[in-house]
């Protein structure tokens, strides 16, 4: 899972969330280690029940005045619970004041706090999206990516099977380069995989024999795009080492990245195939699929109610049989 502290939190989202620290700077380097945000509920009223701290805490007009509305002993008493559990920030949203004790209370136990003027709802609205894209899983794929008629095609195989300049080809044909040889990959939600291309590495090509190239520069700005959700991979396998093709498309391979399931094509390939008009109609196929027509299952349905007899032919027969 990956790390955050409450100083890379605050330094990324200062400006967004127009974020203010106050108090003491101790508690930037407690590390925060969920995805969602949430207000504290009743433990402020000394009920710890239900209580998960170490989600990010998020302070509204309502449990401000809440803590406001308290005799200080009972303010400092429940204040003092809240504070003893390990939580790694304490968000004010409408650029409220701090009841009077919270501060000294989160400086002694090393909880940083951070102060917006946004409203409530909006302060959600931005910071939620934010965290689950700091806490997606992600992963590293050795392939090529491109957007190929709106469809993101993951190309796989061994080194030197000809990914990349099957790729480059697409982009020659008028689709776009998303990444080579190294696609970072992002679960957004439960079903959804992003493949990117690394920051240095964007939107160049290592092309055998010629070495790199910048797609970008050579094909214009409409050859590439930051990102593509990836919706199929395609495997490249030299004709020898193809097991188990796929001949009818009926029986659809699925491969797992992140927990998601994608559909998975092999493709052998040999000398004089046109793995780029290969790779079109892959797309094409898929958006097909999508929109409810699965021409192998057509296909299929067909040709047994063909090879199905009728039940009025077999009648007839049995009447015209004397014997």
């Amino acid at each position: 899972m990956p790390t955050l502290t409450v100083a890379q939190l605050y330094e990324r989202l200062k400006d967004p969330l127009q974020l203010e620290l106050l108090g003491n700077a101790e508690g930037l380097a407690r590390e925060v280690t969920s995805a969602d945000a949430s207000g504290p509920g009743l433990v402020l009223a000394g009920f710890t029940g239900r209580f998960v701290a170490q989600r990010v805490q998020v302070f509204g007009e309502t449990e401000i005045r809440f803590l406001t509305s308290l005799e200080p002993a009972e303010r400092a008493r429940n204040l003092e619970l809240y504070f003893a559990y390990p939580i790694p920030v304490v968000m004010i949203t409408k650029g409220q004041s701090l009841p009077e004790g919270m501060e000294r209370i989160a400086t002694e136990r090393g909880v940083a706090i951070l102060r917006s003027p946004l409203k409530t709802q909006e302060f959600y609205r931005r910071i939620t999206p934010w965290l689950a894209d700091a806490f997606a899983p992600t992963l590293n794929l050795h392939g090529s990516l491109a957007d190929v008629f709106g469809v993101g095609l993951l190309f796989t195989g061994k080194s030197g099977v000809g990914k990349s300049e099957c790729v480059l080809d697409l982009v020659e044909r008028g689709h776009r380069l998303v990444a080579d040889d190294l696609v970072l990959v992002k679960r957004r939600g439960s079903d959804i995989l992003l493949g990117r291309g690394h920051e240095l590495a964007r939107h160049h090509m290592e092309i055998r024999g010629v070495g790199l190239i910048d797609v970008q520069a050579i094909f214009g700005i409409r050859s590439v795009r930051q990102q593509k959700r990836i919706e199929v991979v395609v495997e490249l396998v030299k004709w020898e080492e193809a097991q188990d093709v796929d001949r009818t498309g009926l029986d659809m391979k699925t491969t797992n990245i992140l927990d998601v399931q994608i559909p998975h094509i092999m493709v052998p390939l040999n000398p004089g195939k046109n793995i780029t008009v290969i790779a079109e109609v892959i797309a094409m196929n898929h958006l097909l699929r999508f929109s409810g027509h699965d021409t192998a299952h057509a296909f299929n349905e067909g040709l047994k109610r063909k090879l199905r007899p009728s039940t009025a032919h077999v009648q007839h027969y049995l009447q015209e049989d004397d014997e």
